[in-house]
């Protein structure tokens, strides 16, 4: 393969007008490249520190084969690709002086581009220790029974709530991130729509969100219950109750990752009827 198969780009509405339908004819293998154009399309790259964004197309015969983006600071997201197309993106990357923090993608393109880059650059790749895995609904089964209370909804007036439910989650997976009324707008958490689940005395104790539709799928995140309230059912009716919501927005593909090492929320996603799609990994280059 030529590395001049693949075209670059620095404008996104460009790089939808030429891979958008190839990233919608895969939306759960696709969600990440499609969730962050449509951020950036509608917020600006600015808004996530990102001055000079880089998006890539391979075409071959005149057809869309893969795609990437790369918001700088953050790793490039590619596309499942082959080793034979990953070898080609690295070498074009590197004749053009890019120089990469990192990459994520699929466990098979994470590792068969980190491969590359290593050849083509003589940078070692250390594969970080969490380990996802991106799974799909099937068939959406609700927990029965469903834990006392009920789902609701959160709305502007609610955004105090929201705040200080996502500062706690992104705590909890160890982001470092500041989430208040001046940065939440730069936030990914920010386009979201969240369920609150209550216990019949209006307590709160877990939350769900989910991101807009788009390309045809619904991603949900986060899923979030405090530590002190695990194990009464709660994250499940949550999930739950966001996964129909998702579905009654029009989402033929409902998909969310989880961390491999908490094998409860994978459990809890199984029982709820999701299916593992593929698993991902992300490459930290030194």
């Amino acid at each position: 393969m030529r590395p001049d198969d693949w075209h670059l780009a620095q404008d996104v509405d460009d790089f939808l007008a030429r891979a958008g339908g190839f990233l919608r004819s895969r939306p759960g293998m696709h969600v990440m490249p499609l969730t962050w154009a449509e951020r950036v399309r509608t917020r600006g790259a600015e808004a996530f520190g990102s001055e000079a964004p880089v998006y890539g197309v391979l075409e071959e015969a005149g057809e869309v084969r893969a795609a990437f983006y790369r918001l700088s600071p953050r790793a490039l997201c590619v596309t499942p690709l082959t080793p034979e197309q990953a070898d080609g993106l690295a070498a074009h990357l590197s004749a053009l002086g890019h120089s990469l923090p990192a990459v994520s993608a699929d466990h098979g393109t994470a590792t068969a581009f980190a491969e590359a880059w290593q050849r083509h650059t003589g940078v070692t790749p250390k594969l970080r220790d969490i380990r996802l895995r991106l799974y799909r609904l099937g068939t959406l089964t609700p927990p029965d029974p469903m834990p006392a209370g009920r789902g609701r909804v959160l709305g502007e007036e609610d955004l105090d709530q929201v705040m200080f439910w996502c500062s706690e989650f992104a705590k909890a997976v160890g982001e470092d991130i500041t989430i208040d009324a001046e940065s939440w707008a730069g936030t990914r958490y920010a386009d979201k729509r969240y369920t609150l689940w209550e216990t019949p005395d209006g307590t709160p104790v877990s939350i769900a969100g989910m991101n807009p539709l788009i390309g045809g799928q619904i991603q949900v995140d986060i899923v979030y219950t405090p530590a002190h309230l695990r194990g009464r059912g709660y994250a499940a009716a949550a999930a739950a109750e966001v996964s129909r919501a998702a579905l009654a927005a029009g989402a033929k593909e409902v998909v969310l990752f989880a961390d491999l090492a908490n094998p409860t929320s994978n459990a809890l996603y199984q029982r709820l009827g999701y299916r593992t799609l593929t698993d991902w990994a992300a490459y930290d280059f030194s």
